[in-house]
């Protein structure tokens, strides 16, 4: 089994020590296992986690929506049911984000067409004035 020492778990994730501190601190993954010594040692499975992590923090998931997530996969009294509908939840408000940002996107894409057609105008109006 593959382990790794905070620093190449740090690298592997592009996370911070401390932001990995702080996740294990908060519950959302581990127990990290230690070395005799007291030093973390990260396995696969951590860096696999974090980097699930990763992805719902770029999704829109907040800190409190990781610890929920957390607690209802730890609390399946129910199944499921409780992670699906938080990430049915955030899914939603993700898509209505995109449509929003294509949008924008259109506008500024029309933008820029207007502007770049004004200015090749502009340069081929001047060009036969002289």
């Amino acid at each position: 089994m593959t382990s790794y020492a905070p620093a190449e778990a740090s690298e592997r994730t592009g996370l911070s020590l401390d932001t990995l501190r702080y996740y294990e601190r908060l519950g959302l993954f581990g127990p990290v296992r230690r070395t005799t010594g007291g030093k973390r040692i990260y396995s696969e499975h951590d860096v696999a986690w974090l980097r699930l992590l990763i992805c719902l923090r770029q999704a829109g998931l907040g800190i409190t929506d990781l610890q929920r997530f957390m607690g209802s996969l730890r609390n399946r009294t129910n199944g499921n049911a409780g992670v699906v509908q938080l990430l049915e939840s955030h899914r939603d408000r993700l898509r209505d984000e995109i449509a929003k940002m294509n949008v924008a996107l259109g506008v500024l894409d029309d933008k820029l067409n207007y502007y770049r057609t004004a200015d090749a105008r502009e340069t081929a109006d001047s060009t036969q004035r002289k």
